[in-house]
């Protein structure tokens, strides 16, 4: 199996990425962005958690967790419910697929939105599970969307620090870092490119 098509397995972490074909865009406004995670949520949120994300003009990036059990529980739902609750892979294809069409109607384009397969790497180490969370939402600042990450609107971390609802396993987050100082403390230290090279596009 090649690399990014490994299969998503229960209580496993992973970092799931991709962007719009030759590097296109593929958030064109703000209700592309709030139209995505609508639909991330509909979809994922009964196979998967989810640590962190941050949404980019041409690509976005994902931290997340299989949830365990999804396979025994989608096996006694019925066929309606289990298009709901479909197996992880299938959801997120199910997300892509809803969100080009969206897109396509909007662009007045056709044909295919978004790189196909989507990328997965499974995350062995907490060392590996650290640096990517702080690689997602430094995202901004290292492609030169905006000067400071810390105002980008479109990542979770300040969703993090908040005390608001959310859907993000925020409390999970802040425990490996400790505390918030220290979650903040370890996102504003300089950034180092050589050691984040492991988590760009190929």
């Amino acid at each position: 199996m090649k690399k990014y098509q490994i299969e998503l397995e229960p209580s496993k972490f992973y970092h799931i990425y991709n962007r719009g074909n030759n590097s296109e865009k593929i958030f064109f406004n703000q209700e592309n962005y709030q139209f995505f995670l609508r639909r991330y949520n509909e979809y994922l949120s009964s196979c998967v958690e989810t640590y962190a994300f941050c949404l980019l003009p041409n690509h976005f990036h994902l931290l997340i967790r299989v949830k365990e059990g999804n396979a025994d529980a989608i096996k006694s739902l019925h066929l309606e419910d289990a298009k709901i609750f479909a197996p992880p892979a299938a959801a997120f294809h199910r997300l892509f697929t809803s969100y080009s069409k969206a897109i396509n109607k909007q662009q007045k384009r056709h044909g295919s939105l978004i790189e196909n397969p989507f990328k997965r790497i499974e995350i062995d180490t907490s060392e590996y599970l650290i640096n990517l969370i702080l690689y997602i939402h430094t995202n901004p600042q290292l492609h030169g969307f905006v000067k400071d990450f810390r105002n980008y609107k479109w990542s979770s971390y300040n969703e993090i620090l908040s005390d608001e609802p959310t859907n993000l396993q925020r409390t999970s987050v802040i425990k490996w870092f400790a505390e918030k100082d220290n979650y903040r403390y370890c996102h504003e230290k300089k950034i180092n490119l050589e050691a984040l090279k492991k988590f760009t596009f190929d």
